[in-house]
This record gives C-alpha cells, sequence and structure tokens, in this order.
C-alpha cells in the first residue's frame, strides 16, 4: 500500500470514528466524543477484532440495532485499570496531609468520581477505619458504567492479585493485618460487608451529568487523562463545584491542574501525588 493510500484509509477510518462517537450519542445518550481519539481508535479496533468484522461502519450499524453490542462498546471505552491501594505513596500523603484536617469535621461525604470496579472505593474505606472515620463518613462511589458499578458494589474481586494488594497496603501506611479485612477462598476474595455499608454506589457520568453532591473530597484519579482538554476543564470545573470550600481533591499522578481554568482555585497540598484543596473564596 502506497504512503498515499495508507492516509486515505486513516482518513476514512477517523471520519468514521468521528461518525460512530456522535451515533451512540444520539442514539443512547452517551458521550464519547471527547475522549481521547488514541483511547477510543484502541478501544474501538479492540472491539472490532472480537466482533470479527472489518470496518468502524460495520461496527456502528451493529451498535444502533443492537443493545447487546452497545453495551459492549461501553465495557470497552470505560475506564477500569484500578487496584487496590494503587501508589501506596497517594495513600500514605492522605494519611499524613488529609486525614488530620478531615478529622476536624462531624461529618463527612466523599465522592469517589469514575470508581470503576470499585478496588480504590474498598481502599479508602480500609483507611477511614484505620484512622477512626469510617462511621462518620458518607462515600459515593459513582462510574457511568453501570456494569462495573454493580462489580464494586458485590466487593468481590480475584484471589490472584492479593499478593500485591497485601504489599500496597503495607507501603501505603497500613496499621493492621490485610488479611483482616476479606474472606477468601481458592478464587475468590470478599471484602469485610462492614467495609460498604457507609458507601453509596451510583451511575453518574462526568462527561454529561450535573453536580453530584456537595463534598468534603473528591478522588478522582487516572480518569482525565483520557479526556481531551475542553472535556477535562468541563470536569474540573463540575468537581470544583461538589466540592465545600477547603475540600480536597486527589487526582492521579499524570493529571494535573496546571493550565487549566481552575488552576488558580486551589492551594497545592502535595505536588507529586496531585492532592490539592480548594481556597476559600
Amino acid at each position: 500500500m502506497s504512503v498515499m493510500e495508507e492516509r486515505d484509509v486513516s482518513n476514512t477510518e477517523n471520519i468514521e470514528l468521528e461518525l460512530l462517537l456522535q451515533a451512540i450519542f444520539l442514539q443512547y445518550g452517551y458521550d464519547f466524543r471527547d475522549y481521547s481519539r488514541a483511547h477510543v481508535k484502541r478501544r474501538v479496533k479492540h472491539r472490532l477484532m472480537q466482533e470479527g468484522l472489518k470496518s468502524i461502519s460495520e461496527l456502528q450499524n451493529k451498535i444502533l440495532h443492537n443493545k447487546e453490542s452497545f453495551e459492549k462498546i461501553v465495557r470497552d471505552l470505560s475506564i477500569n485499570v484500578t487496584e487496590m491501594f494503587r501508589n501506596p505513596p497517594f495513600y500514605k500523603s492522605i494519611r499524613e496531609k488529609v486525614i488530620p484536617v478531615l478529622k476536624t469535621y462531624p461529618f463527612l461525604k466523599i465522592w469517589h468520581a469514575g470508581c470503576a470496579t470499585g478496588e480504590e472505593v474498598y481502599s479508602f474505606a480500609i483507611m477511614l477505619k484505620e484512622e477512626g472515620l469510617l462511621e462518620r463518613t458518607q462515600i459515593y462511589a459513582t462510574d457511568f458504567n453501570s456494569h462495573v458499578i454493580h462489580k464494586a458494589q458485590k466487593g468481590i474481586f480475584s484471589i490472584r492479585n492479593i499478593k500485591e494488594y497485601t504489599a500496597n497496603y503495607q507501603k501505603a501506611g497500613g496499621k493492621e493485618s490485610f488479611s483482616d479485612y476479606y474472606h477468601a477462598n481458592d478464587e475468590l476474595v470478599i471484602f469485610d460487608k462492614n467495609l460498604n455499608r457507609n458507601i453509596v454506589f451510583a451511575e453518574h457520568n462526568l462527561v454529561t451529568d450535573s453536580v453530584f453532591a456537595e463534598v468534603n473530597m473528591i478522588v478522582c484519579r487516572n480518569v482525565l487523562i483520557y479526556f481531551n482538554r475542553d472535556l477535562q476543564n468541563n470536569v474540573l470545573k463540575l468537581l470544583h463545584k461538589s466540592l465545600i470550600a477547603g475540600g480536597f481533591l486527589a487526582l492521579g499522578t499524570k493529571e494535573s491542574l496546571l493550565f487549566s481554568d481552575e488552576e488558580r482555585k486551589y492551594k497545592v497540598i502535595d505536588a507529586k501525588q496531585k492532592i490539592f484543596k480548594k481556597k476559600y473564596e
């Protein structure tokens, strides 16, 4: 294939991709149009291979006429890379720099936005329990993908990652034995139901929905990296509106407030771990 032919194929794919995202939005109301194109193209090509289809146009036709195919592409486009106590230094920083402030409140509301299958939500619940805060904290764990929310609600995970999770917990400053928080069999790990007694799992779309609740802290880690700059700005505005004055925002290590419209509205608490505090107006 010549360079010109390759360019034509790439251009056609890009057009098909734009039409696919527009079709999904018009038909189902899910808006992926401002997601990172590299992420979307990679996941769509994965779905093409799984379905045995030759073009994005064929995939579009199938998605528009088959709800099950639509649900599969939504799961593909969801961001579900997560683990217990992911990036342990983040949790150590929260314990040292944020928890002392949270302890001054009589009641807390914490929002995990884009919680995926819930591993980090349970990690946070364990940390709050060890710091004596879980009983007076309402945690909201949200994601636009109903499939992963249902899985997160169950608190059941594969046992194959438990050694890594235990090591993460210890590095994160865990104060007990990690095994005290779950029951295990040969294949699965089931977390203590007391951990999710104060967790509300719900569907919420950061792209299309409005303010979810007024909260003391928002954890939205490794979600913004999949959005383009305009969408990042819109989501950061939504998160800012959802925080009380003096509330905390935690982003992923590859994410930043730099050059965003919201940058000046926060004080940096930990630049490396991307923890910020909303300034008082």
